[in-house]
């Protein structure tokens, strides 16, 4: 039972000389260890006649508690010691400038879809999304352009199976789909942004693969006015407040009357450049009325029932709006070129 106490007096003389944290394990393994001088201990209690044990072990107990209440105290001294030692000699200079991350951007062409989205939601419309392994009833024959029209060599379709199943060569028949699910019964306001195909690779500014944005209104009375109201609200969005929207007579197999839809260069203003070649306007857009066989191929009376529709090429705005040559920018990985395009955006 004196054993004991001498124990923990010594403990305590050697714990006070302790100056870090390898000493402080070494008289761990010293006094708490299996074969160190408490902990060895336990293996005499059997040795001890019935009338001892029971206090000897209710001593040892308390012993091995204060010796490790001892040695863990001076471990977290030291631990605390060591701490503020660090945060003395390694202060940290909040002034001095931040490491930069390296982070990946939005696609141009996804903000330039995002945009017109965003309005044309405020405005009422729906985003619609369709196949795009299309069948050529909903591509071409709905949509007013029957078998043997010139119009769909002009398209260079990729055909997959028999001149009936094909990459969709524009996202009209989404609309169409979209005409026939509502049976010609109630008003439409939709854009169907999203990928074509056509073959159209001759130079750096057209892919056999682009993004089209089409809207499609259908309602009562509508007219030329209407789609006029609604692409100069898309184009202020894209370019500006001051910009102007113009229309020319054109054709288009779904439309009746059909347009080509100009803006104001946003460059010189309409004096005269290069990206307007000198003309002061530049093209963005097909739209049109809807043609009455579209409406009626589609399950909608003609004499009940008008419309207009709009498609605006994403690459070919994005490449204005930032000034590409080039269509494969848009599918770069390359973070460099992105981070160009945001720069150009927070400008």
């Amino acid at each position: 039972m004196d054993n004991l106490e001498n124990i923990l007096s010594e403990l305590e003389k050697q714990i006070a000389d302790v100056k870090n944290i390898n000493e402080v394990n070494n008289l761990k393994i010293e006094y708490l260890g299996k074969k160190g001088k408490i902990g060895s201990l336990s293996s005499i209690i059997k040795t001890l006649p019935v009338e001892e044990k029971k206090e000897f072990g209710k001593k040892l107990n308390d012993l091995k508690m204060k010796a490790t209440d001892i040695i863990n105290e001076k471990e977290n001294k030291i631990n605390e010691d060591i701490l503020n030692d660090k945060l003395k000699n390694e202060s940290i200079d909040i002034t001095l400038p931040a490491t930069k991350i390296p982070m990946g951007v939005s696609n141009i062409l996804e903000r330039i879809v995002e945009e017109i989205e965003e309005l044309l939601i405020s405005m009422g419309y729906d985003v619609v999304d369709g196949p795009e392994i299309e069948e050529d009833k909903y591509n071409f024959e709905l949509l007013n352009i029957p078998k043997g029209h010139p119009a769909r060599d002009a398209q260079d379709t990729f055909y997959i199976k028999d001149e009936e199943i094909l990459l969709r060569s524009q996202t009209s028949p989404v609309q169409a789909r979209v005409m026939l699910e509502n049976e010609g019964k109630n008003p439409i306001r939709m854009i169907c942004p999203g990928k074509t195909y056509r073959r159209d690779d001759d130079d750096a500014t057209h892919s056999h693969q682009f993004m089209q944005i089409e809207g499609l209104l259908v309602d009562k009375d509508i007219s030329l006015s209407d789609l006029k109201g609604t692409i100069d609200e898309i184009v202020k969005k894209l370019f500006g407040e001051d910009c102007v929207t113009r229309f020319r007579p054109s054709y288009y197999q779904f439309t009746e009357p059909s347009v080509e839809v100009d803006i104001s260069c946003f460059k010189c203003k309409g004096s005269g450049c290069n990206i307007c070649k000198n003309t002061g306007w530049i093209t963005v857009a097909g739209a049109g009325i809807v043609h009455p066989n579209v409406l009626k191929n589609c399950g909608y009376d003609p004499n009940v029932w008008s419309g207009f529709a709009f498609g605006f090429g994403a690459e070919r705005l994005a490449m204005l709006k930032y000034g590409i040559n080039d269509i494969r920018a848009f599918y770069t990985t390359d973070l460099r070129e992105l981070e160009r395009f945001s720069r150009k955006d927070s400008e």
